[in-house]
């Protein structure tokens, strides 16, 4: 398990290093939305309901559909505004007995798992909830937003269940039963005598998901049957597709202006480009006059060689 919150237990004077880990998993079976035809993936555009347009996520902001149906747009500053606890303690309020606790309150489970400098301190906690029989009602920050939740003890280990708000449970309003109708005494015999030969133990591992094993015998059988739909690989958002042309228009257009505007940035560099031009041009010519002199040097060497050459020859046959 990874731990998804570090904090400690404010007990007293005394603070006990805890990390936080789910303790629940769902393991609930789970289909995928496809394409029947190709076993594509079907995916959900975010669209602006007036104006039918995708809406990127850049664009979105929170908002709160009053009673009337009008919607309160909040900014990032009114959100800033809101009160927020991001502190890593989990404060203990009272201790109070187990059963003033409605189960119906209960919401998620986590386990509390002691750091090493923090573990006497951890067993004391625990061994005092135990012997108390009562919860600790505390309150604590897991996610900015502050929320109530109790600590109770499970197979040695701490556990912190977090608790929904009193006006979060619903009040049951059934007319039906709202009459003053009740068993007869012989009815209540029986019910009780049927309650006594079912009564029993719980025993989790008696109990099984029939359904998911069913699921998962199902998907065996398939794929060693060769029931298998090759997905081809899925094409690119739309939406890049736009951003990317709608990025090259703008740069066309971009172009497009700095030649036709005539601007002194576009004739600055003009004539940069003339000037560019010209030292090509003149340093090419520089080039061309060095190689005729060089060439002009070397014929004369060569000339005056052949002639004193000659002479020499004559004055030997003289």
């Amino acid at each position: 398990m990874r731990a998804i919150w570090k904090g400690a237990v404010s007990f007293g004077l005394v603070n006990v290093p805890v990390r936080l880990f789910s303790a629940t998993e769902n393991h609930d079976v789970q289909f995928r939305q496809v394409h029947e035809k190709d076993g594509g993936r079907i995916k959900y555009q975010r669209v602006c309901s007036i104006d039918g347009e995708e809406v990127p996520y850049s664009d979105i902001a929170k908002g709160y559909e009053a009673a009337d149906g009008q919607m309160v747009v909040l900014t990032d500053e009114d959100l800033k505004s809101l009160p927020t606890r991001s502190t890593k303690e989990i404060s203990i309020e009272k201790f109070v007995p187990s059963e003033q606790i409605d189960p119906l309150l209960f919401d998620k489970s986590y386990y509390l798992e002691p750091d090493k400098t923090g573990l006497k301190p951890y067993v004391l906690l625990r061994d005092a909830l135990e012997k108390a029989d009562r919860m600790a009602l505390v309150t604590v920050s897991v996610r900015t937003r502050m929320t109530l939740a109790v600590l109770r003890v499970r197979d040695g280990v701490i556990v912190l269940q977090t608790l929904l708000w009193a006006d979060e449970v619903r009040t049951p309003e059934f007319e039906s039963l709202s009459e003053e109708t009740h068993a007869t005494a012989k009815e209540l015999a029986m019910a009780s005598s049927l309650v006594d030969s079912l009564s029993g133990d719980y025993e989790p591992e008696e109990f099984e998901d029939d359904y998911a094993e069913a699921v998962t015998q199902l998907v065996a059988t398939k794929i060693e049957g060769g029931e298998l739909t090759e997905t081809p690989e899925a094409k690119g958002e739309e939406t890049e597709v736009v951003d990317l042309l709608a990025a090259l228009q703008r740069s066309v257009d971009k172009a497009k202006a700095a030649r036709s505007g005539g601007s002194a940035g576009s004739e600055g560099d003009e004539a940069d480009t003339k000037k560019t031009v010209s030292k090509s041009a003149a340093k090419k010519a520089t080039t061309k006059t060095a190689a005729k002199k060089t060439t002009a040097k070397t014929t004369a060497k060569t000339t005056a060689k052949k002639a004193t050459t000659k002479k020499a020859a004559a004055k030997k046959a003289s």
